[in-house]
């Protein structure tokens, strides 16, 4: 069975890129900001990672973390960050916009898709953040986006997993269904099996000391939810090659 399923990588960094095609990954997702679920990365990022790797580089269009409801401000910059990540030799960029009442933002959604092509399109997970996913499915399927990115609107793809098979299946071969977060070396092949999905999107990080030699633990950076500032989370080679079901 191996090599059977499109893998997709998310990271946020050029060195996690790298790791991600020596481990078999077919393409990445490249964002910064993890920990707020994924903010659209530095030009600088997008350049340097492009010239470092060969396979597909997908490029996250999110301004802000938070919700999906986007200021006319805040759309402008989504279209520029489109035009930026084509420009930079992206092969795909990810994005969603919702409406208050959790619809599908058609007519701005539809704007993104007409400027990124012919790059790809993957509508994220602020589909998991729909009121009514199906009409959801229908109108992003309208939109002649090429994949959407989902838990399952659950917290995780296993949580979710009943309701992915469901979207697979009215999807059919209009669109391909993208499970991603909380997959791992453990339960992907489960996962594609009780699904029947075709590509993945998955992490494989691990947990890297940094090379400082001097720590002071009295400052950090961050707010009161912090993560810790002398360790380092990178992609994995050999996790992402025990996920190539």
């Amino acid at each position: 069975m191996k090599n059977k399923i499109i893998l997709e990588v998310c990271i946020d960094s050029v060195q996690s890129a790298i790791h991600a095609e020596k481990g078999g990954a077919s393409r990445v997702e490249l964002c910064d900001n993890l920990f707020e679920g994924g903010t659209t990365p530095s030009a600088g990022t997008i350049e340097i990672t492009r010239r470092n790797i060969n396979i597909g580089l997908q490029v996250i269009i999110r301004p802000r973390g938070g919700d999906f409801l986007y200021s006319d401000l805040e759309f402008e910059i989504m279209k520029k960050d489109i035009l930026l990540a084509k420009e930079l030799g992206a092969n795909g960029v990810v994005f969603g916009m919702l409406k208050a009442d959790g619809t599908v933002d058609k007519d701005r959604n539809a704007a993104l898709v007409a400027l990124a092509q012919p790059m790809s399109t993957t509508f994220h997970r602020a589909f998991d953040m729909t009121a009514d996913p199906y009409q959801a499915l229908e109108d992003i399927i309208s939109l002649g986006i090429d994949r959407i990115l989902t838990s399952g609107q659950e917290r995780t793809v296993p949580e979710g997993v009943a309701f992915i098979a469901q979207l697979v299946e009215k999807a059919g071969d209009r669109i391909i269904i993208l499970p991603g977060g909380g997959i791992d070396e453990f339960n992907i092949e489960k996962i594609v099996e009780a699904t029947g999905v075709k590509e993945c999107h998955v992490s494989g990080r691990k947990k890297v000391p940094s090379g400082m030699q001097f720590v002071n633990h009295r400052v950090f950076m961050g707010g009161a939810l912090r993560l810790p500032e002398y360790e380092i989370s990178v992609a994995d080679p050999d996790r992402i090659r025990a996920m190539l079901v």
